[in-house]
């Protein structure tokens, strides 16, 4: 079955039908062309595919899109200005937080909420905050130290 279902996703208002079965995933790669979300693991284990939904941290993987009927969805498409690096994208190809980058959506997603919440996060919060995020390049710690460089 299907549902009509509305919601902002990176600012701009949608409403459409959607499939109670299709997961948000699918909905932003497919329907709105937002590949900035990757898919990794599909079981909600390593972080990549993290949205906000509503300010929050979200797996989309595991999320429907129809439970984000009237709610805000930000992908990192929504991170730049204009094509400007948000300060967030800025620390992390200046601190090198990125290696092969499969990771660093979700990371930078996860850290904005964090931001948004504390901007001052001392390093055991900025940890705690990207624990649901995998890595297999950088051996975090040039991904903590560009939380860090954001916060400055």
């Amino acid at each position: 079955m299907t549902q009509r279902v509305t919601l902002s996703v990176n600012g701009r208002a949608r409403e459409e039908a959607v499939e109670d079965n299709l997961l948000l995933i699918d909905y932003l790669r497919e329907r709105r062309g937002l590949t900035g979300t990757k898919r990794g693991c599909d079981g909600g284990e390593c972080g990549a595919c993290t949205v906000l939904v509503d300010g929050e941290p979200r797996l989309s993987c595991l999320t429907l899109a129809a439970s984000c009927q009237g709610r805000a969805v930000e992908t990192i498409e929504s991170q730049n200005s204009r094509g400007t690096l948000s300060a967030l994208q800025r620390a992390f190809h200046e601190k090198l937080g990125t290696q092969c980058g499969f990771c660093t959506p979700g990371m930078i997603m996860a850290a904005e909420a964090l931001l948004r919440r504390n901007a001052r996060p001392e390093e055991a919060e900025i940890r705690e905050a990207l624990g649901g995020n995998l890595c297999r390049c950088t051996g975090y710690v040039k991904i903590i130290e560009a939380v860090k460089e954001a916060v400055r």
